[in-house]
């Protein structure tokens, strides 16, 4: 967060000032087209497709509006990328009827499209497929909405973009619009991060570019806030004088399953840490917003990670789990660490001298994803 800030200082300016408001006031009423780059990849299927089925099942995606377009290298039907996806719609045995007809009903929104990242041949192809949807739907030029989904590596990025910029772009004067989003990680240390922004903002405005964390969605982290800001009988206790420490834990007791490749690219400390558990951890140590704003939360956050002090080596301990590198994606030789724990201290008046545990691994076990508060016993404690 605190990389991503200076980010976005050091990108291209946003060359329509006027593109913000524009987005506010013109209603949208041209049809909706979600296109899910990297579709076939892991991500995709276990995260992505599933969440929009989610908004499909709540109503905010409605069937007769939205068209849901898969991309990627591999060469699969509609119905192949539509059974891949299918086992992790369906929560299992019990299933209701209604759900089961949702699934069906979801599926048949979602059409494949096979190209490469890096050629015009495929995004060609893509924007042909997208705009004869919106014929069908009745959208006037330059008023249906384009949202490009990048479940892909951080490397492709780039020229991705530039595809979609010189390919699929929609008009927006008639309230259309184009928008990215790009998962974590977002390079691989400040400079590569940085480079990534100039990149992506050559061809986009910063209003079109959406950087998110997946975490954020889970519903322990979403009633973070209102856990410590909205409740009494917490909110005095959140400090130093009552928390001994504060331990925040990622554990899978599975390792990469044929994701070895990209995953020894990134390792545990960029996949996990610096991403997920460190907007836990800024959720948990950051001051009251001035408002539930993204802006002004995002300022809070960052005053945090400007007050974490570097961390000693002493206090971190890695290790890689047995049988790791015989994924046939991962080198013999690599040290990329599958686990790690350590130790971030945070130099503020709130938090000075408590220590802040995370902890991240693959393939240990059991698999759990929590925060863990520890306060401090009690003054004359009777029950020892």
């Amino acid at each position: 967060m605190m990389s991503d800030r200076r980010c976005i200082e050091k990108s291209a300016p946003i060359r329509n000032e006027n593109f913000s408001r524009d987005i506010e006031n013109v209603p949208e009423t041209g049809c909706l087209s979600i296109i899910v780059l990297g579709a076939s990849g892991d991500l995709a299927k276990k995260k992505t497709f599933p969440a929009l089925f989610n908004l499909y099942r709540q109503g905010f995606l409605q069937p007769n509006e939205v068209h849901i377009f898969g991309y990627a290298r591999t060469k699969i039907s509609d119905e192949e990328l539509r059974w891949c996806i299918c086992g992790y719609l369906a929560p299992g045995r019990g299933a209701s009827a209604e759900h089961s007809e949702g699934v069906l009903e979801f599926l048949q929104l979602i059409k494949y499209v096979c190209g490469s990242y890096d050629t015009e041949e495929g995004f060609r192809s893509l924007e042909k497929i997208i705009s004869e949807h919106e014929v069908a739907k009745n959208s006037a030029e330059g008023s249906s909405r384009r949202l490009f989904y990048l479940a892909l590596p951080p490397s492709v990025y780039p020229s991705v973009c530039k595809m979609i910029k010189d390919c699929c772009t929609n008009k927006s004067d008639l309230g259309g619009w184009t928008r990215i989003v790009v998962e974590k990680p977002f390079g691989k240390d400040l400079a590569s991060a940085e480079e990534l922004s100039s990149q992506i903002g050559e061809l986009f405005d910063e209003a079109q570019i959406y950087r998110i964390d997946h975490y954020l969605g889970k519903e322990l982290v979403q009633n973070l806030l209102v856990l410590r800001f909205a409740n009494r009988f917490f909110l005095p206790l959140w400090n130093r004088d009552n928390i001994d420490n504060v331990q925040i834990v990622f554990r899978e007791d599975f390792g990469t399953e044929g994701r070895g490749g990209y995953f020894d690219e990134y390792g545990i400390i960029r996949d996990i840490i610096q991403n997920h558990l460190l907007q836990v951890l800024c959720l948990v140590a950051m001051e009251k917003p001035v408002s539930l704003k993204s802006e002004h939360i995002r300022d809070e956050k960052v005053k945090v990670l400007q007050s974490v002090v570097p961390i000693k080596d002493e206090e971190v301990v890695l290790g890689q789990y047995e049988g790791y590198t015989d994924d046939s994606t991962v080198p013999d030789n690599s040290n990329t660490p599958t686990l790690a724990t350590m130790i971030l201290r945070i130099h503020n008046e709130r938090w000075e001298g408590v220590p802040f545990i995370l902890k991240a691994g693959k393939a240990l076990n059991s698999r759990k994803a929590e925060i863990r508060v520890q306060f401090k016993d009690v003054p004359g404690d009777i029950f020892r």
